[in-house]
């Protein structure tokens, strides 16, 4: 994994750890598939609602900020997705 992946996931945990009431239960791990950086989130059950938000807002912008991250770094395709 290279330095602009690991700088993607680490904008990803530092969102999500804001979010939660339950920081230490925060797990976030990339890996890379094809030219796709995969960003799983997950999280207590009773803080999933939190991440993803009303109408999944809160997921999308998200999203919309690795993407950006990634566009910026000069990165692969980024995905993120919350794991049950």
């Amino acid at each position: 994994m290279s330095e602009q992946d690991n700088s993607i996931t680490a904008l990803v945990e530092s969102i999500v750890t804001s979010l939660v009431d339950e920081v230490d239960q925060v797990r976030v791990e990339s890996s890379e598939q094809d030219d796709t950086l995969l960003v799983e989130i997950e999280v207590a059950s009773e803080d999933t609602g939190k991440i993803i938000g009303r109408q999944g807002r809160i997921i999308k912008a998200i999203r919309t900020l690795a993407r950006a991250a990634s566009s910026y770094v000069g990165g692969a395709h980024v995905e993120v997705e919350v794991v049950d």
